[in-house]
């Protein structure tokens, strides 16, 4: 049976429990709130399936091409290829960060949307610099190494310590070059991402609420595993839906660490995903047979219903409870900035 806030909060109300125990029915709340929040609109052309990224009104394709992983062929050509590829068959949300190889996925994809292919994409990086010093310079790098006089959507990258907020809000923080960068028309809109804590997230929105500002998007983990451990599906997303903040996906698979639990297959995990309010699911893909498979998911994707959800979740929970697949959560292996302090400026 479908409950919706209301309902929810009549029942907190009429509980009459105090202290941990209205503590405990916000949690359920959140959680059942998490799993029965509709999918944005879509519409499909083609081959793709697309969604409205939260209120700025663009159409996303439900998969996005994670940029780290187009920059891990040996072959330049092989990963150019791999856009084009993903672009002419309709996925349009690109993915990169300042800080992929060194700056070698963003020059490819430069490269890639070039003969007209600029005009397909929906292209998105990230910064890592949390002073406007170090912003500016990687803005404006990032534009040299895409080819582009904009991009559609820049992203703070890495939010996952608690000062990291308040660095970039600070006097003279990333935020003055972001926003500088947006009025001069070199960026459209904006947002953060993070992969480490929810409690990191909440703490970058209670921020920017302080400062009168509301991101565009937020990009996180969601997978069968986060549903059980430091979950930002249970804890932020609820909070993004009410605020109408687009939801970007990432680590459907962790890397293919999840996978590894051997209690879930690739399309189970992007189906999770993109069976959340998720305006894009962002996946690696490094060869055409991925990318084929990538495909393969929005082809048979159904709306999964809550007996669906209940029986993956089950199924994944005993796997997931102490984060040893999720390992972004769990160790720095996936900590590019606290391996390059100097990145932050």
């Amino acid at each position: 049976m479908d409950i919706n806030r209301r309902d929810l909060l009549k029942l907190v109300s009429a509980s009459g429990l105090g202290g941990a125990g209205v503590f405990a029915l916000q949690g359920l709340t959140k959680q059942v709130l998490a799993q029965n929040q509709p999918t944005p609109l879509q519409i499909k052309k083609g081959e793709m399936l697309y969604r409205q990224l939260g209120r700025t009104g663009e159409q996303v394709s439900v998969i996005g091409l994670g940029g780290h992983h187009i920059g891990r062929p040996k072959d330049e050509q092989e990963g150019i290829n791999l856009i084009r590829t993903a672009l002419d068959r309709g996925i349009n949300f690109m993915d990169n960060s300042w800080d992929y190889h060194n700056g070698g996925s963003e020059i490819r994809m430069g490269k890639a949307l070039q003969n007209g292919y600029r005009q397909k994409a929906f292209l998105m990086t990230k910064i890592d610099g949390r002073t406007k010093a170090a912003a500016t310079k990687q803005i404006d790098e990032s534009l040299k190494r895409l080819q582009t006089d904009h991009i559609d959507l820049l992203q703070h990258h890495e939010v996952i310590r608690m000062e990291d907020p308040d660095r970039i809000f600070a006097p003279g923080g990333a935020m003055e070059a972001v926003v500088e960068a947006q009025k001069a028309g070199k960026i459209r809109y904006i947002g953060f991402t993070g992969h480490k804590d929810p409690l990191v997230h909440l703490r970058m929105l209670e921020v920017a609420n302080q400062n009168k500002f509301r991101f565009d998007t937020v990009q996180m983990p969601l997978n069968v595993m986060d549903a059980h451990f430091r979950s930002f599906e249970r804890q932020v997303l609820p909070r993004l839906v009410q605020d109408r903040i687009a939801v970007l996906g990432m680590k459907s698979m962790g890397d293919q660490n999840i996978l590894k639990s051997n209690v879930v297959k690739p399309i189970e995990c992007l189906h999770y995903a993109m069976n959340l309010p998720t305006s894009t699911v962002i996946t690696g893909i490094e060869s055409m047979p991925i990318l084929n498979q990538a495909f393969e998911a929005v082809s048979t994707f159904t709306p999964m219903s809550q007996e669906q959800v209940r029986a993956l979740l089950n199924r994944t929970r005993q796997a997931a409870l102490k984060g040893q697949y999720e390992l972004f959560k769990t160790t720095s292996q996936f900590d590019s900035t606290a391996k390059n302090p100097e990145w932050l400026g």
